[in-house]
Protein backbone atom coordinates (compact mmCIF):
# COMPACT_ATOMS: atom_id res chain seq x y z
CA UNK A 1 0.00 0.00 0.00
CA UNK A 2 1.35 3.40 -1.09
CA UNK A 3 2.00 6.09 1.89
CA UNK A 4 1.63 9.48 0.29
CA UNK A 5 3.38 12.20 2.38
CA UNK A 6 2.78 16.32 2.20
CA UNK A 7 6.02 18.31 2.60
CA UNK A 8 3.45 21.26 3.49
CA UNK A 9 1.90 22.91 5.88
CA UNK A 10 -0.50 24.20 3.90
CA UNK A 11 -4.53 23.23 4.65
CA UNK A 12 -5.73 23.94 1.19
CA UNK A 13 -3.21 21.31 -0.12
CA UNK A 14 -4.31 18.79 2.30
CA UNK A 15 -8.18 19.05 1.55
CA UNK A 16 -7.15 19.50 -2.40
CA UNK A 17 -5.54 15.80 -1.90
CA UNK A 18 -8.39 14.65 0.11
CA UNK A 19 -10.63 15.88 -2.58
CA UNK A 20 -9.23 13.36 -5.56
CA UNK A 21 -9.21 10.39 -2.33
CA UNK A 22 -5.41 10.79 -0.98
CA UNK A 23 -5.21 11.00 2.60
CA UNK A 24 -1.20 12.15 2.96
CA UNK A 25 0.64 12.35 6.01
CA UNK A 26 1.55 16.03 6.60
CA UNK A 27 5.08 16.40 7.56
CA UNK A 28 6.36 20.47 6.32
CA UNK A 29 9.37 21.07 5.01
CA UNK A 30 11.61 23.08 6.70
CA UNK A 31 14.17 23.72 3.57
CA UNK A 32 16.40 26.80 2.75
CA UNK A 33 13.72 28.91 0.97
CA UNK A 34 16.09 31.61 -0.48
CA UNK A 35 16.26 30.87 -4.61
CA UNK A 36 19.41 32.84 -6.20
CA UNK A 37 20.27 32.42 -9.58
CA UNK A 38 16.98 32.06 -10.73
CA UNK A 39 14.72 34.79 -11.91
CA UNK A 40 11.62 33.08 -14.25
CA UNK A 41 8.40 32.33 -11.63
CA UNK A 42 8.55 28.61 -13.44
CA UNK A 43 12.16 27.90 -12.43
CA UNK A 44 11.81 29.12 -8.73
CA UNK A 45 8.79 27.29 -8.37
CA UNK A 46 10.27 24.11 -9.27
CA UNK A 47 13.56 24.60 -7.65
CA UNK A 48 11.27 24.90 -4.09
CA UNK A 49 9.01 22.21 -5.07
CA UNK A 50 12.06 20.00 -5.26
CA UNK A 51 14.14 21.49 -2.20
CA UNK A 52 10.66 20.48 -0.14
CA UNK A 53 9.83 17.14 -1.15
CA UNK A 54 13.96 15.85 -1.10
CA UNK A 55 14.54 17.79 2.28
CA UNK A 56 11.14 15.52 3.99
CA UNK A 57 12.04 12.25 1.84
CA UNK A 58 15.98 12.67 2.90
CA UNK A 59 14.77 12.33 6.65
CA UNK A 60 11.96 9.25 6.11
CA UNK A 61 12.96 6.02 7.73
CA UNK A 62 11.45 4.18 5.92
CA UNK A 63 11.25 4.90 1.78
CA UNK A 64 9.49 1.75 0.90
CA UNK A 65 6.35 2.12 -0.95
CA UNK A 66 6.44 6.44 -0.35
CA UNK A 67 5.26 8.86 -2.66
CA UNK A 68 6.44 12.58 -0.99
CA UNK A 69 4.60 15.52 -2.85
CA UNK A 70 6.21 18.70 -2.67
CA UNK A 71 5.01 22.06 -3.98
CA UNK A 72 5.37 25.84 -3.90
CA UNK A 73 3.22 28.81 -5.70
CA UNK A 74 4.14 32.05 -6.18
CA UNK A 75 1.86 35.13 -7.98
CA UNK A 76 3.78 37.10 -10.31
CA UNK A 77 2.19 40.61 -11.74
CA UNK A 78 3.89 43.77 -13.48
CA UNK A 79 7.60 41.75 -13.33
CA UNK A 80 7.14 41.26 -9.48
CA UNK A 81 6.55 38.28 -7.87
CA UNK A 82 4.13 38.40 -4.88
CA UNK A 83 4.82 35.79 -2.30
CA UNK A 84 2.70 36.16 1.18
CA UNK A 85 2.53 39.46 2.68
CA UNK A 86 4.28 41.13 5.44
CA UNK A 87 2.04 43.22 6.75
CA UNK A 88 -1.61 44.24 6.43
CA UNK A 89 0.33 47.63 4.45
CA UNK A 90 1.92 44.83 1.98
CA UNK A 91 -1.33 43.04 1.57
CA UNK A 92 -3.05 45.83 0.27
CA UNK A 93 0.06 46.73 -1.98
CA UNK A 94 -0.25 43.49 -3.58
CA UNK A 95 -4.19 43.76 -3.41
CA UNK A 96 -3.75 47.14 -5.53
CA UNK A 97 -1.37 45.70 -7.63
CA UNK A 98 -3.13 42.60 -9.26
CA UNK A 99 -6.61 44.71 -9.26
CA UNK A 100 -8.12 45.79 -12.49
CA UNK A 101 -5.39 43.38 -14.29
CA UNK A 102 -4.54 40.15 -15.44
CA UNK A 103 -1.57 38.21 -13.35
CA UNK A 104 -0.12 34.22 -13.67
CA UNK A 105 0.07 31.81 -10.47
CA UNK A 106 2.46 29.37 -11.06
CA UNK A 107 2.61 25.98 -8.71
CA UNK A 108 5.99 23.41 -8.73
CA UNK A 109 5.22 20.39 -7.82
CA UNK A 110 7.96 17.57 -7.34
CA UNK A 111 6.76 13.90 -6.47
CA UNK A 112 9.25 11.26 -5.35
CA UNK A 113 7.86 8.09 -5.28
CA UNK A 114 9.64 4.74 -4.16
CA UNK A 115 8.52 1.46 -4.89
CA UNK A 116 8.08 -1.44 -2.35
CA UNK A 117 11.58 -2.77 -2.07
CA UNK A 118 12.62 0.79 -0.78
CA UNK A 119 15.56 0.39 -3.78
CA UNK A 120 14.02 2.30 -6.64
CA UNK A 121 12.56 5.76 -6.81
CA UNK A 122 11.66 8.16 -9.19
CA UNK A 123 11.43 12.06 -9.34
CA UNK A 124 9.24 14.47 -11.44
CA UNK A 125 9.06 18.25 -10.92
CA UNK A 126 6.64 19.92 -12.87
CA UNK A 127 4.98 23.65 -13.30
CA UNK A 128 1.56 24.97 -13.89
CA UNK A 129 0.60 28.77 -14.90
CA UNK A 130 -3.35 29.62 -14.69
CA UNK A 131 -4.01 33.36 -15.47
CA UNK A 132 -6.16 35.30 -13.18
CA UNK A 133 -7.94 38.52 -14.30
CA UNK A 134 -9.41 40.72 -11.15
CA UNK A 135 -12.42 43.37 -11.43
CA UNK A 136 -11.22 46.64 -10.57
CA UNK A 137 -11.55 47.37 -6.96
CA UNK A 138 -11.58 50.38 -4.31
CA UNK A 139 -9.85 51.44 -1.99
CA UNK A 140 -12.22 50.72 0.98
CA UNK A 141 -12.58 47.41 -1.48
CA UNK A 142 -9.41 46.75 -0.23
CA UNK A 143 -9.55 47.57 3.23
CA UNK A 144 -12.43 45.64 3.62
CA UNK A 145 -10.69 42.66 2.45
CA UNK A 146 -7.61 43.25 4.02
CA UNK A 147 -9.51 43.07 7.32
CA UNK A 148 -10.88 39.57 7.12
CA UNK A 149 -7.28 38.22 7.67
CA UNK A 150 -7.43 36.25 4.58
CA UNK A 151 -4.89 37.45 2.73
CA UNK A 152 -2.49 37.45 5.40
CA UNK A 153 -0.63 33.98 4.17
CA UNK A 154 -1.55 33.49 0.83
CA UNK A 155 1.05 34.35 -1.91
CA UNK A 156 -0.09 37.40 -3.68
CA UNK A 157 -2.22 38.34 -0.40
CA UNK A 158 -6.08 36.86 -1.99
CA UNK A 159 -7.28 33.16 -1.48
CA UNK A 160 -9.53 32.74 -4.91
CA UNK A 161 -11.26 30.21 -3.33
CA UNK A 162 -12.78 32.72 -0.41
CA UNK A 163 -14.29 35.93 0.11
CA UNK A 164 -11.60 36.96 -2.54
CA UNK A 165 -13.93 35.42 -5.19
CA UNK A 166 -16.39 38.05 -5.53
CA UNK A 167 -13.28 40.10 -7.49
CA UNK A 168 -12.11 37.54 -9.63
CA UNK A 169 -13.52 38.32 -13.71
CA UNK A 170 -12.02 35.26 -15.23
CA UNK A 171 -9.89 32.07 -14.74
CA UNK A 172 -7.63 30.90 -18.02
CA UNK A 173 -6.02 27.18 -16.84
CA UNK A 174 -6.01 24.83 -13.61
CA UNK A 175 -8.48 26.32 -11.05
CA UNK A 176 -6.86 24.31 -8.48
CA UNK A 177 -3.73 24.95 -9.72
CA UNK A 178 -4.56 28.68 -8.14
CA UNK A 179 -5.27 27.14 -5.06
CA UNK A 180 -2.16 25.51 -4.31
CA UNK A 181 -2.10 22.52 -6.38
CA UNK A 182 -3.12 21.57 -10.53
CA UNK A 183 -4.77 18.50 -9.37
CA UNK A 184 -5.24 17.31 -13.00
CA UNK A 185 -1.86 16.86 -14.07
CA UNK A 186 -0.33 15.61 -10.11
CA UNK A 187 -2.92 12.80 -10.71
CA UNK A 188 -1.99 12.07 -14.22
CA UNK A 189 2.31 12.04 -12.59
CA UNK A 190 0.70 9.92 -9.32
CA UNK A 191 -0.76 6.89 -12.09
CA UNK A 192 2.62 6.77 -14.07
Amino acid sequence: MTEYILASASPRRLELLRQIGIEPFVVPSECDEDVTGISDPEGIVKELSKRKAESVYNNLSVKAGTVVIGADTLVYCKGEILGKPKDERDAARMISLIADGTHTVTTGVTIIKTDNSGLHNTTETFAETSYVTVYPMSRPEIEEYIRTGEPMDKAGAYAIQGIFSKFIKRIEGDYTNIVGLPLGRLYRFLKM
